[in-house]
C-alpha cells in the first residue's frame, strides 16, 4: 500500500453523505449544552459571546430599540458559529459510530457451530456468539462469519475482513503458521476451517474497536491540549483588545454598540482551528483504523507522525513465520529429481508449514504431484524430538528427513533388529566423502541464513533440502520508502548473528541485533529514547510485549501472541510490519493538517481587519475609509460579512478537517514552504474574496 493508496482511502465524495450529515445535525444542537462545551476553550468563549448578544437582544426587543434587524442577524450568525463547529465534531464522531453500530450488529447476530465432539465435524450444536468461552471449537462454512477472534487449528479457507479492516480483497487463513489468526465478524468465503476461540467476552476486536470508536470524542493528546491552551490564550489577548475599544471610542466621542464589539471579538480570535480541532482528531483515529489498524490511544496516532526508530522484530513481521523450503541441493551422483521425489514422499505426512513447502515446491519445480498415502500404504514416521527426523515406510522402501547430523548418525550407527522395522534392516554404513559433502552444503545453506535439512532414502543420502525463513513480498522497497521518510529500520531476532545478517541484508533493514533478549530489546529502546528519539516497535511474540509496551509507538501483529497485542497501543490487522509507513503518514497527516488549518486560521483575520475595523472606527475617524480596499457598502453590511464569513469557514473546511492535508515525503523545510504558501497565503487571499462577495449578497438581498 503505497502513499497514493492512502490518499483514496477515504474519497471526498463519501466524508459528507446523508446518513451521517441527519444525525451530526441533531449532535450539534444537543452539544450547546456547556458542559459540552468547555473542552474546547475557543467556542465556549464564542458561546459565551452569544448568550450575552441573545439577552442584549432580548433587552432591546423588549425596550423598541432601533436596529433590531442588525442585532438580530449578528446573534444568529454567532449562534451558528457555535452549531457549525459543532456540527464539524459530530459529523466526525458520527463516522466512528456508524462503523461501531454496524460492528456491533454483527456480533449481536451470529450464531456459531459449537463442537462437541473434538475432531467430529458433523457433531455440532448451534449458539449464539456471545455463548462462545475460550477453548471452544467451531466450524466455520464457506457463507458463515467467523464468531469470534480465534486461531484455525483445521483447515485452510478464503476470508473475508472487509468487515473489520475495509480491505475487500479475501485473505487465506490456515492451521499453523501466521495465517492461523481469525476475528470475529469477518465471513467465510471458500471452504471450511475448524475454529479454536481465544477472546472471552468482551475482550475481542469486535468489543475494543467499538469502545475504541465510540469513545473517539473523549480522548485528548498532549499536542492538541497544548495548542487548545495556545487558542485560549489567544482569546485572552483579543478580550483585553476588545474590551479597551469602547473606552477609546468614547474618547474621541463615538460609542460602539456590544453586538459589534462581539462580531469583531468572535473574528478575530482563533474560530476556525477552534472549531475543527476535535474533527480534525477524531478522523485521524478514524483514518487509523480504516487502514486496519486499532490504535488504543489518540496519543499513539500523534506520536507516529514523529518517529525517528522503528525496530521490527524477525519472525513473524519481517519473515513469514514459517521456514519455506526453497532448493533441493543433491549430492554428486543424485539428480535434483531424484532428491524432490525422496523429500516430498518423505513430506506426505508432515502437516506441519515446512512439510506442506517442500510438497509445493517439488510440485511446483518438478511436477511431481502428490500421493496419496492411503494408495500407497506407506507407514508415516512422525517427527519426535528425541530422533529429529521424520519420513515414509512403503513396502521394503523407507524415506527419512531431518536435521544433518541426526540422520547422519541414523545411517551409520549399525543395523538392530526392530521386529519388522524396514529402515533398520537397510542401512548400509556411510562413506567419508557423503558425510563431508553434505556437511559441507549444510554449512553453506546456514551461513546464508537458512536451515538444512538432510534426506536418505533406502540407506543412501541423496542430499540437502534448503529452508529458509520468507522475507515478506515487498518489504524492501518499504523499508527504503521508511528511509526516504527518515526512519531508521532495527531487526531484533534471537538468531545467531551469521543468520540475523543475511536476513537483515536481504529485508533491506539498516542495522540488527542478534541473539537479543527481552532485557536486550528493552535497553536499546530505552536508549533511543534517552537520545530525544521517538521508537516505534512491531513485533508479535510474548517476548516482545516488553519492549512494545515501553515503545512510544507499540505495533502489535494481529497473529500475535495475546500478551503482545495488550502490551501494544496499537494493533495491526494486516500483520504487515511495513504497515508502519501508512500510520506514520496518518500521524503526520494529523500534525499537518492541524497546523495548516491554525495557519489559515490566524491568515485569515487580516483580511477581517480590513473589513470591521474600518467600520467601526469610520465614523469617529473618517480617515480610515481607506482601509476599506474591498469596497464593502457600508459598515453594517462589512461587520455582518465578516461574521457571516466567519461561520461559513468552518462548514467549507469540514472536509479537509476529515480527510487531512496531503501528506508528501519531502524534508521540513519544503513542507513549512509549502503550507504557508497554501495555507498562510491562501488564508489571507481566501477571505478578503470571501467577504467581498457575501458583502455583495447581503447589498442584493436588502439585510443591511
Amino acid at each position: 500500500m503505497d502513499s497514493s493508496t492512502l490518499r483514496k482511502r477515504v474519497p471526498a465524495s463519501t466524508l459528507l453523505d446523508w446518513k451521517t450529515v441527519a444525525p451530526a445535525i441533531g449532535a450539534s444542537v444537543r452539544k450547546l449544552d456547556p458542559r459540552a462545551l468547555i473542552t474546547n476553550p475557543v467556542m465556549f468563549v464564542v458561546w459565551i459571546v452569544a448568550v450575552l448578544a441573545s439577552l442584549l437582544l432580548v433587552r432591546d426587543l423588549v425596550a423598541g430599540a432601533a436596529g433590531i434587524g442588525f442585532t438580530l442577524q449578528i446573534v444568529l450568525w454567532l449562534w451558528f458559529t457555535v452549531l457549525f463547529a459543532n456540527f464539524a465534531e459530530a459529523i466526525a464522531e458520527r463516522r466512528g459510530k456508524a462503523q461501531a453500530d454496524s460492528l456491533r450488529e454483527t456480533r449481536t447476530r451470529t450464531k456459531a457451530k459449537r463442537l462437541l465432539v473434538p475432531g467430529n465435524t458433523e457433531l455440532f450444536e448451534m449458539v449464539w456468539a456471545e455463548e462462545l468461552s475460550p477453548g471452544d471449537l467451531v466450524v466455520v462454512e464457506a457463507g458463515d462469519l467467523i464468531p469470534g477472534d480465534g486461531e484455525v487449528v483445521e483447515g485452510m479457507a478464503s476470508v473475508n475482513e472487509a468487515a473489520i479492516t475495509g480491505e475487500s480483497a479475501p485473505v487465506i487463513r490456515e492451521s499453523g503458521g501466521d495465517r492461523s489468526a481469525v476475528t470475529g465478524g469477518t465471513t467465510v468465503i471458500s471452504d471450511r476451517i475448524v475454529v479454536k476461540i481465544t477472546a472471552a467476552k468482551g475482550s475481542s476486536f469486535l468489543d475494543r474497536m467499538i469502545a475504541l470508536i465510540e469513545g473517539a470524542a473523549r480522548q485528548k493528546t498532549p499536542n492538541e491540549i497544548a495548542l487548545n491552551i495556545l487558542l485560549a490564550g489567544l482569546s485572552l489577548i483579543f478580550v483585553f483588545a476588545v474590551a479597551t475599544i469602547p473606552s477609546f471610542v468614547a474618547y474621541a466621542g463615538g460609542t460602539v454598540p456590544f453586538v459589534v464589539l462581539a462580531a469583531l471579538f468572535v473574528t478575530l480570535i482563533p474560530t476556525t482551528i477552534g472549531a475543527l480541532l476535535s474533527a480534525i482528531g477524531i478522523a485521524g483515529m478514524d483514518r487509523l483504523v480504516r487502514f486496519n489498524v486499532l490504535a488504543m490511544s489518540g496519543h499513539a496516532v500523534e506520536a507516529a507522525g514523529d518517529v525517528d526508530t522503528l525496530l521490527l522484530d524477525k519472525t513473524g513481521t519481517i519473515t513469514l513465520g514459517n521456514r519455506q523450503a526453497t532448493a533441493f541441493r543433491p549430492l554428486r551422483g543424485v539428480s535434483e529429481q531424484e532428491l524432490a521425489d525422496a523429500a516430498q514422499l518423505a513430506s506426505l505426512a508432515d502437516e506441519t508449514p515446512e512439510g506442506r513447502s517442500i510438497v509445493v515446491l517439488a510440485k511446483e519445480k518438478y511436477g511431481i504431484r502428490g500421493r496419496d498415502l492411503a494408495e500407497l500404504r506407506g507407514r508415516s514416521i512422525p517427527f519426535s524430538a528425541n530422533t529429529r527426523m521424520s519420513g515414509m515406510e512403503v513396502g521394503a522402501s523407507w524415506v527419512r528427513k531431518g536435521a544433518v547430523d541426526s540422520v547422519i548418525a541414523f545411517l551409520d550407527s549399525p543395523p538392530v533388529d526392530t521386529g519388522g522395522n524396514v529402515a533398520q534392516a537397510l542401512r548400509p554404513r556411510l562413506g567419508a566423502d557423503a558425510v563431508r559433502e553434505i556437511n559441507a552444503i549444510a554449512e553453506e545453506i546456514a551461513k546464508a541464513g537458512g536451515t538444512p535439512l538432510a534426506v536418505a532414502k533406502d540407506g543412501r543420502l541423496l542430499g540437502v533440502i534448503q529452508l529458509k525463513d520468507i522475507v515478506k513480498g515487498g518489504i524492501r522497497e518499504r523499508f527504503a520508502e521508511l528511509r526516504r521518510m527518515g526512519i531508521r529500520t532495527v531487526m531484533i531476532t534471537g538468531d545467531n548473528p551469521m543468520t540475523a545478517a543475511a536476513i537483515a541484508a536481504e529485508a533491506g533493514v539498516d542495522d540488527f541485533l542478534a541473539q537479543a533478549t527481552p532485557e536486550d530489546k528493552l535497553r536499546l529502546i530505552r536508549e533511543e529514547q534517552a537520545k530525544g528519539k521517538l521508537v516505534a516497535m512491531c513485533g508479535d511474540g510474548t517476548n516482545d510485549a516488553p519492549a512494545l509496551a515501553q515503545a512510544d509507538v507499540g505495533v502489535a501483529m494481529n497473529t500475535g501472541t495475546q500478551a503482545a497485542r495488550e502490551a501494544g497501543n496499537m494493533v495491526d490487522l494486516d500483520s504487515n510490519p511495513t504497515k508502519l509507513i501508512e500510520v506514520v503518514e496518518i500521524g503526520k497527516q494529523l500534525l499537518m493538517t492541524r497546523g495548516a488549518l491554525t495557519t489559515f486560521s490566524i491568515a485569515n483575520d487580516v483580511a477581517k481587519y480590513f473589513a470591521i475595523l474600518p467600520a467601526i472606527f469610520v465614523a469617529v475617524y473618517p480617515q480610515l475609509g481607506v482601509l476599506n480596499i474591498m469596497g464593502l457598502a457600508s459598515p453594517q453590511s462589512a461587520i455582518l460579512s465578516a461574521i457571516v464569513f466567519n461561520a461559513l469557514i468552518i462548514v467549507a473546511l469540514i472536509p479537509l478537517a476529515l480527510k487531512g492535508v496531503r501528506y508528501r515525503a519531502i524534508g521540513a523545510g519544503p513542507l513549512l514552504r509549502r503550507n504557508l504558501l497554501v495555507y498562510g497565503l491562501g488564508g489571507v487571499v481566501t477571505p478578503f474574496i470571501g467577504i467581498k462577495a457575501i458583502d455583495m449578497a447581503i447589498v442584493a438581498l436588502g439585510l443591511a
